[in-house]
């Protein structure tokens, strides 16, 4: 049998242009058995949507990806590189390619704003403090955040100032993967448009990739080119929002066409906000 060199080096190439491709995993706790088998491949420059009921094990899949939890089988390989066999300075090296903004923002309560923003660049960079600061300062002006916020602390921030406290800080080291974890969780419906409109046109105007786990109907309407659904411990489908609509797997039916599911009120429902995204 003889090798396809060029084959095997498009084959590596495809690889390190998809910032996610899981193979297989399997995530246990004890006895109790999360994922089983779970794949999912991330395109760059997607936003995608990650969907399923509560036990699902969406944070654990998140966790799984960023190394929180490590897998129990299969295989996690962001930008090509499989994260369980790296070295520290591999996933140093490939760390920085990423940015967080966990669901509670997880800011640290005696920083300021800006001090929370240039936390990772002091962290990873050997730039000059003034320089770092100015850096923060742009960080925070890019989330839409006023100019007065840098210099407040987490506790004098508005819900949705410090999510996009939050995000200002996950775009610290410009990233081109972006994990957000429901950030839209306990904003107002006008709060989370404008979190989605702003995760939209950052998602354009930074060819960011976005991994995004949410509850909210409006936010996969508005700003997902795909949705993945976790259902029976794995991946069950991975289409557009409007293709899942018409799946016959009952828990997205019951999630999109269920009595709360926007698609169950026709045109009216599915207004947007939002103009839809188009690739």
């Amino acid at each position: 049998m003889t090798v396809d060199h060029d084959e095997e080096s498009q084959t590596e190439a495809d690889d390190e242009t998809r910032p996610i491709q899981i193979e297989g995993l399997v995530s246990r706790f004890g006895e109790t058995v999360v994922h089983d088998g779970l794949n999912l491949t991330v395109e760059r420059g997607e936003v995608l949507g990650v969907v399923g009921g509560s036990g699902s094990g969406k944070s654990v899949l998140l966790n799984s990806i960023i190394g929180l939890k490590v897998p129990d089988g299969g295989s996690v390989k962001i930008f090509g590189h499989d994260m369980r066999t790296a070295d520290r300075q591999r996933w140093s090296s490939v760390e920085r390619r990423w940015g967080v903004l966990f669901q509670q923002g997880a800011l640290f309560s005696n920083l300021t704003v800006r001090e929370n923003v240039a936390a990772p660049l002091f962290e990873h960079t050997k730039l000059p403090k003034r320089e770092i600061e100015e850096l923060a300062d742009l960080k925070i002006a890019l989330s839409g955040l006023p100019a007065r916020a840098a210099g407040l602390k987490p506790a004098e921030l508005s819900g949705g100032m410090r999510k996009r406290a939050g995000l200002a800080r996950a775009l610290a080291l410009d990233p081109e993967l972006l994990f957000l974890d429901e950030p839209t969780a306990g904003l107002d419906p006008i709060s989370a448009a404008a979190f989605d409109e702003l995760i939209k046109d950052l998602s354009d105007s930074l060819d960011l990739t976005v991994f995004m786990i949410t509850h909210d109907l409006d936010s996969l309407y508005a700003i997902t080119d795909r949705v993945a659904v976790i259902a029976d411990k794995t991946v069950v489908a991975v289409a557009p929002v409007r293709e899942l609509e018409h799946s016959d797997h009952p828990w997205i039916k019951e999630y999109f066409l269920g009595p709360r599911g926007r698609a169950a009120g026709g045109e009216t429902a599915s207004a947007k906000t939002i103009p839809t995204r188009t690739n």
